[in-house]
């Protein structure tokens, strides 16, 4: 498929109303605060692709938002790193306020639920973020970018050799859900997480799959898509529109060498283009140990959220606009909310 340059799609993003509080013994923990909205058809866990994540700490909710119409499927994971706060909450507005017209939103808020059980002394978040919302206050928990050590089920090796990476990483790195890709059915708890999200996207034949994660503002990655190669085509048209509507996104094509992330692995072991989307988070820079990741000035939380919402939904506003009807995503939107994060985050949330 070829992806035609043309007139900049308006990029609304999330509709906020009334959402039913269907809950499930999955989701009511604190560690995952969510009120699925009236767009969610089925709640499920990730053993449903992999049963034996089953009563493990690798397990974790999948939400499915299913609209009348057939169409594609879309599938946007967050919390691969569980100190990158801007993709969980996102992920977690999705959940919660999106619609579905046409063809299937799969969305997996907190893929490495391990993570958020440990600290991260060199990438620091505050165990718990407190947002106030008109309901009362949501409490949302983060923790390392790594796997639990204690949840792994086998010890650091002395280094990890990735295919193609130019030296050998810390040991540390099998633990590393974005390093662990396309994963083992029988290996350590970060490699079955792996299996079982392949399995997810291989199974229920997405179309389009998002990891979203977060950066230092100086790293090269901050405002950054990185997309499979087969990807290319469609995340370029994408971001000219993004660019258009005030949300400057830089772009990146995966390196086809260097082995082990989403964005590479799922583009080669299933039928989805992929994608890998970061924006800039304060307590991601070296020494960042006072910043306050929610209200900071220059980078404050409300925004990075509206960027990888927007950023995914341009991707989608290409794709059906290009894709045969059966194979289309239609969100329904709220066009108040635009790039530059008009809503505060408890507007972003279910009420």
């Amino acid at each position: 498929m070829i992806f035609r340059r043309r007139a900049p799609l308006p990029l609304p993003v999330v509709l906020a109303v009334g959402a039913l509080a269907i809950a499930s013994p999955a989701c009511t923990s604190a560690t995952h605060d969510l009120h699925p909205g009236p767009g969610v058809t089925r709640t499920l866990l990730l053993s449903s692709w992999l049963p034996s994540l089953a009563g493990t700490p690798g397990d974790t909710p999948v939400f499915v938002l299913e609209g009348k119409e057939p169409g594609g499927t879309l599938v946007v994971v967050a919390g691969t790193h569980g100190n990158e706060i801007a993709g969980v909450f996102a992920a977690t507005a999705l959940v919660e306020t999106a619609r579905v017209r046409r063809g299937r939103l799969v969305v997996v808020p907190r893929a490495n639920s391990s993570a958020v059980t440990v600290r991260d002394d060199d990438r620091p978040v505050p165990e718990w973020i407190t947002i106030e919302t008109p309901s009362g206050l949501r409490r949302f928990r983060f923790g390392s970018r790594l796997t639990n050590p204690a949840h792994q089920g086998a010890p650091d090796p002395v280094e990890v050799n990735l295919p193609g990476a130019a030296k050998a990483l810390g040991g540390s790195e099998a633990r590393n859900l974005d390093r662990a890709y396309p994963g083992s059915a029988d290996g350590p708890l970060t490699q079955r997480v792996a299996f079982a999200i392949v399995e997810l996207l291989r199974k229920e034949q997405a179309d389009l799959a998002f990891d979203l994660h977060e950066a230092s503002p100086d790293s090269r990655l901050a405002w950054m898509i990185v997309a499979h190669p087969r990807a290319l085509d469609l995340a370029a048209a994408a971001v000219l529109d993004l660019d258009a509507a005030g949300l400057p996104m830089k772009l990146e094509v995966s390196d086809e060498g260097f082995r082990g992330l989403s964005h590479r692995e799922w583009g080669e072991a299933t039928g989805a283009l992929a994608f890998l989307v970061e924006t800039p988070n304060p307590n991601q820079a070296t020494g960042a140990l006072a910043v306050d990741p929610v209200d900071d000035a220059a980078y404050p939380l409300a925004s990075r959220v509206a960027a990888h919402l927007q950023t995914v939904l341009a991707v989608v506003g290409v794709w059906s606009a290009e894709a045969p009807a059966r194979r289309r995503i239609e969100l329904a939107l709220d066009p108040g909310f635009g790039p530059a994060g008009a809503k505060t985050l408890a507007e972003l949330l279910h009420p």
